[in-house]
């Protein structure tokens, strides 16, 4: 499979999608999403294909939604090209949720924003000791999408979800492990081959089993992701047509403190 903004290998039943956009930081853009979209397809239809592994080229994982392809719309029409990036992303974020295999996000680096949702969208997720994450939406007046207001709160629970929402702030593996956020967090110089191992042991295991499995799990909650994903997808363009949007990329751009006026 050959795609311009993924990298995807086979080793042993393991599909390894390597997100290739690492001088920004693997941000997701309309190409990215549909190379992902592409990508998972295109596992869930290979039969030698028993367990899918997601990462990041370069030094992280994703760093969110690619702001530089949102700035030049500021002063036209700020939510289009949100909305065309969101409606792509989201077909990514059912396609990981209705893979019929384990999906592992391998958490390599930096992950924020629509990084943070694409892994909570993944069936295990394993980080680097030096990972970083933050929820970032917020610090440009956006609000999650992707998922992110159903997924994350399912893995660490409400209230630190509504934290991570209301202030924003970074937080390292350490606090990703102990709110449940990973499953396990191994030295950045082994992340590749503990990911590998991991998804090995599953495609060796009853895939079948697993499959309905995560079907049921699935059944619990895709009626409320459906709807999540569209509400979220409202909601980030409602933001985006606000004044405080405008100011919190071109502060972004400017690398200085936005200021916010709650309009």
């Amino acid at each position: 499979m050959q795609f311009e903004n993924l990298i995807v290998e086979k080793k042993e039943g393991v599909a390894i999608i390597r997100l290739n956009r690492p001088k920004a930081f693997n941000a997701v853009n309309l190409a990215l999403s549909n190379d992902l979209i592409g990508a998972l397809y295109a596992c869930a239809d290979d039969d030698a294909t028993r367990a899918v592994i997601i990462t990041g080229e370069g030094r992280g994982f994703c760093a969110g939604g690619d702001l530089a392809a949102f700035k030049d719309s500021l002063d036209d029409n700020p939510a289009a090209p949100i909305r065309e990036v969101i409606t792509a992303f989201n077909i990514a974020i059912q396609g990981v949720r209705s893979m019929p295999k384990p999906v592992i996000a391998a958490i390599n680096g930096a992950a924020g924003g629509a990084g943070l949702s694409l892994a909570a969208a993944c069936d295990l997720r394993i980080c680097a000791a030096g990972a970083k994450f933050i929820q970032a939406y917020t610090g440009v007046a956006l609000v999650p999408d992707g998922g992110w207001t159903l997924l994350v709160p399912l893995l660490i629970g409400f209230g630190r979800a509504s934290e991570l929402i209301f202030l924003n702030e970074p937080f390292d593996a350490a606090k990703a492990l102990a709110w449940g956020l990973v499953h396990r967090v191994v030295e950045d110089g082994e992340l590749g081959a503990a990911a590998l191992e991991m998804a090995q042991s599953l495609a060796q295991g009853p895939t079948r089993a697993f499959a309905i499995a995560k079907e049921n799990l699935n059944r619990a909650m895709q009626g409320l992701l459906a709807s999540q994903l569209d509400q979220e997808r409202a909601g980030i363009c409602q933001a985006a047509s606000t004044a405080d949007y405008k100011e919190g990329v071109r502060a972004f751009f400017e690398k200085r403190p936005p200021s916010f006026t709650g309009k």
